[in-house]
């Protein structure tokens, strides 16, 4: 079964018109071909859900399919929540990221130092799989299903946790860094997890469909049913449930739900200043930018809770789980702006089904003709900003311009020259954005007493402003 997704307004269907064949087909053939019992899918663009399918059964023994309202157990996806939350908490001041753990969790200052000590593992290197921490709580067994979920529980045992490799020299990835994490947001905020999180990011992006187990009864009554892997026949046999997690990876949600977040994610890269009560732009762009690469084949970046991965001609940022049966991802390219999440209810390779959803949408919307609008206004306050400046040593020139919604320093003779401005601390101050080489960069105006603007000072040298002559 397939259908249009409407729950973001009319019309979006449109732009994908062209593609839904090709859509449906490619979900449908990898449900076929991995002989899963069922999956959800869908596809989002920076207005919201454009397209979704849902293949197969929810649960096979009632015959029921999936619906863009069934849930899923998104398992580590959950991160990239505990992520944000942390990063709000940088926001308001009340930790830094660069604090070590054993700031916020004392217990943890008996833990093993045979590797190393045990306050070379920070938040921020938490957060990328590179702090060297173990990969489970102490005593985990996945095979008797034995695994404690409470972070009381396991900081009791603090003599058992430690580093199995120097933190900050491979990935190493870790579900205990990120248990921890959320036992950190508990202290820092004075509320516990799941409320937090609740609070100050499901409720504000409207995800009313995404919630821990157990679930509440509207939600368990939308579940979907895990299946585990196939054996010797076509026959599949529920996989053991149970076992429970928290920050780490235990959110349930839905393709509804879960398009909501892609469009807060890439909505970091519409406006460059823009604000929100969640998280700015600024520190969501810097969640998804690589601090490390994961591979010897440089096609998998690790940053802040999510990673990026190089696939055919572009940049996916993603984040995949797995949990009882079920395998899901979200993904988008931030520089088309397009996303795609797939969720299913057995054992297969979703992401590399989300990135193949992703790249047809991708495909589809790069064929179209863009669409033009009036540009917008520029702010009063930079019109006097706006014009050519020279470096006197050099020569060179620069023009500092009001275009795509933000102020920018280009260089004609130099297209790749491009540095967005943010606002400073006073009206002629700027600092410059993520990711180039001045990134956090002074950059300040300087004017005559009438208040004509006559030079730049850019990062580490002034740029003299040229006056045109009638």
């Amino acid at each position: 079964m397939f259908q249009w997704s409407d729950i973001e307004g009319e019309g979006m269907d449109d732009q994908l018109d062209a593609a839904s064949a090709e859509l449906e087909a490619c979900a449908a053939r990898f449900v076929k071909e991995h002989r899963l019992p069922g999956a959800s899918v869908g596809v989002v663009m920076p207005e919201g859900l454009a397209w979704s399918g849902h293949i197969g059964f929810a649960d096979l023994n009632r015959r029921e399919p999936p619906k863009p309202s069934t849930l899923y157990a998104i398992a580590s996806i959950t991160k990239t929540f505990t992520g944000t939350a942390i990063m709000q908490l940088e926001a308001r001041g009340l930790l830094n990221l660069d604090d070590p753990v054993t700031k916020h969790l004392s217990e943890l200052k008996g833990a093993d130092a045979s590797i190393g000590p045990i306050d070379a593992v920070t938040i921020r290197r938490m957060l990328s799989h590179e702090s060297g921490l173990r990969e489970e709580p102490p005593g985990t067994d996945w095979a008797t299903h034995v695994r404690e979920a409470m972070p009381s529980e396991v900081l009791r045992r603090s003599s058992e946790i430690g580093t199995k490799v120097p933190p900050n020299s491979q990935w190493k990835y870790s579900n205990l860094a990120y248990q921890l994490l959320g036992e950190v947001v508990t202290r820092v905020s004075g509320t516990p997890y799941v409320d937090y999180v609740r609070e100050h990011i499901l409720q504000p992006l409207a995800m009313a469909s995404t919630s821990w187990s157990p679930l509440p009864p509207e939600l368990d009554a939308r579940r979907a049913t895990g299946y585990a892997p196939r054996t010797f026949s076509d026959e599949l046999t529920i996989a053991h449930e149970g076992m429970l997690a928290w920050s780490e990876a235990g959110l349930w949600s839905s393709v509804e739900d879960l398009a909501r977040w892609l469009v807060f994610q890439m909505g970091a890269y519409a406006i460059p200043e823009s604000e929100s009560p969640i998280l700015s732009s600024a520190s969501l762009r810097s969640m998804h930018n690589p601090r490390y690469l994961a591979d010897e084949l440089w096609t998998r970046a690790w940053g802040i809770s999510w990673y990026a991965r190089r696939r055919d001609d572009g940049i996916w940022i993603q984040h995949s789980g797995g949990w009882d049966g079920f395998i899901t991802d979200v993904c988008f390219d931030p520089k088309a702006r397009v996303g795609a999440i797939a969720l299913l209810n057995g054992i297969g390779d979703a992401p590399s089904l989300a990135m193949d959803l992703g790249a047809i949408a991708r495909k589809s919307l790069v064929s179209r003709a863009p669409e033009i609008s009036p540009p917008g206004p520029t702010p009063e306050a930079y019109k006097s900003l706006l014009g050519v400046y020279v470096d006197s040593e050099y020569g060179e020139l620069v023009q500092v311009e009001w275009r795509d919604a933000a102020l920018m320093v280009v260089m004609p003779t130099d297209p790749m020259f491009k540095v967005t401005l943010l606002k400073g601390a006073t009206p002629d101050t700027f600092i410059v954005a993520p990711g180039i080489r001045p990134s956090g960069e002074t950059v300040t105006f300087e004017r005559r007493t009438d208040g004509r603007v006559v030079s730049m000072f850019l990062a580490v040298g002034t740029f003299l402003r040229l006056d045109t002559i009638d």
